[in-house]
């Protein structure tokens, strides 16, 4: 019988009616790693979902993603269900998610994600605030449990390194419930001690087991520290807050010894080799210096001192003349001018000079005096001539000859036509003024 050949999408399409129909697959609860996520411009999730040997795709579209409380990011566990289908396009299996929840470690990276930027957009992370670790620390305290790894190691590297140094535990618990307010109990206790840096920390552990590092009355304990803290907690790939917030953050416990203390072997290289570049600078200086004083004991001048002193006397007898010179020819010059003055004709007769500047300014004044009062005299007539002409144009002067002036409603009448019968009119005299009634009005027939 010859084979039938059906076309893929046909197969894709009966395998996902073969998925469709499972009663098994339509609600599935699944838990694991989100990996691969990407949010779409739509608004779908597409992500993988993984466990410790497996993974599966996962598809949760704007609908349901709608609906979560929480950002989806790669690393996150979750808890999920949904139904399982195919995709025809690429005859892909994947799981279609309706609702999303945080798994347990995830809610623990959740409020560790809130805390942190939290804190870090109060100023709590900034390197601003970070201070310097000492470098040669008298006293170093050590806030960690006081059995265990961790504080085995800090005081053994401690005491190789640099046994001068002086350590006080400050025994805390680094896990469970009560763990935080212990370590910030005993944080501030430390406040209390004369210390030069504090180290803060435990071994490693889950993410629960470092929990109370993560905690934020332990970051402000550490932020408000007056001493310098090194943290040190967990191996070197775990990060708590306690790192973001401390001075200074190491990967280990032993970590936080190497950096907490210099080694001695190699400050006593170090005072060594700096004892030989001493000797050596000293050593060069000295010999610089020698050859310096060799060359000023046969230089020219320790050998003939009396010839600095020839030099400067020379140059002394020729300032003296120079400026002897100079005397000589300020006072010639001023002699010059002093006789010039002398010979002057004021000096000789004064007396002349004032006499004649005497009768010279009498001579002005006389004409002075003779210019104003001509002028005086021209103006005294020319006003006198332009009063008698105004006195005879004045008006009122033909009044004393026994004319008058007469006047209606305040106009001087010239023409009889300008006023009737029963007109008042004020008659101006030379002497006075008479009011008149108008009885009868005689026109010339001009």
């Amino acid at each position: 019988m010859e084979p039938k050949y059906i076309k893929i999408s046909d197969l894709n399409r009966y395998i996902k009616a073969k998925f469709d129909i499972d009663d098994h697959l339509k609600k599935v609860y699944l838990k694991g790693e989100i990996s691969n996520f990407k949010n779409h411009t739509r608004g779908h999730l597409y992500f993988t979902l993984k466990d410790e040997t497996s993974r599966i795709a996962a598809v949760m579209f704007s609908g349901n993603a709608r609906n979560l409380n929480f950002t989806p990011e790669d690393g996150m566990n979750v808890l999920v269900s949904g139904r399982v289908s195919v995709y025809e396009a690429n005859g892909g299996y994947q799981i279609y998610v309706e609702e999303m929840q945080v798994d347990g470690i995830g809610n623990l990276y959740l409020e560790y994600e809130k805390l942190k930027k939290k804190l870090e957009a109060e100023g709590l992370f900034d390197k601003a605030h970070k201070r310097a670790i000492p470098r040669f620390p008298k006293r170093v305290g050590i806030v960690t449990a006081s059995t265990g790894a961790a504080i085995r190691d800090i005081l053994s590297t401690i005491k190789r390194r640099y046994p001068i140094c002086e350590t006080i535990l400050f025994p805390s618990l680094v896990q469970g419930e009560l763990a935080k307010d212990s370590i910030v109990r005993q944080l501030n206790k430390a406040q209390e001690y004369d210390l030069d840096v504090i180290i803060c920390g435990r071994g490693g552990g889950s993410i629960e087991d470092l929990w109370a590092f993560n905690e934020e009355v332990v970051a402000r304990a550490i932020y408000n520290s007056r001493i310098p803290v090194i943290s040190a907690v967990g191996h070197e790939v775990d990060f708590t807050i306690a790192d973001f917030v401390a001075d200074l953050r190491a990967p280990t416990p032993t970590g936080a010894a190497e950096m907490a203390v210099p080694n001695l072997v190699d400050l006593n290289n170090l005072i060594e080799q700096i004892k030989i570049r001493a000797n050596e600078s000293i050593n060069k200086y000295l010999i610089f210096n020698l050859k310096r004083l060799e060359n000023i004991k046969s230089s020219f001048i320790l050998k003939n001192p009396l010839s600095m002193y020839e030099v400067k006397e020379q140059k002394l007898d020729s300032m003296i003349d120079r400026l002897n010179q100079k005397i000589k020819n300020i006072l010639e010059k001023e002699k010059v001018r002093l006789d010039n003055i002398l010979h002057k004709q004021i000096l000789k007769d004064p007396l002349n000079k004032y006499l004649g500047r005497r009768e010279r300014i009498i001579f002005l004044q006389n004409k002075a005096n003779n210019i104003i009062n001509n002028l005086i005299s021209n103006n005294k007539h020319n006003l006198q001539m332009k009063i008698n002409t105004l006195e005879l144009l004045n008006p009122l002067n033909i009044l004393s000859k026994g004319y008058s002036v007469v006047y209606c409603n305040d106009k001087i009448i010239s023409n009889a036509r300008n006023v009737k019968v029963n007109d008042i009119v004020n008659i101006r005299l030379n002497k006075g003024m008479v009011k008149a009634k108008v009885e009868e009005v005689e026109n010339d027939g001009k």
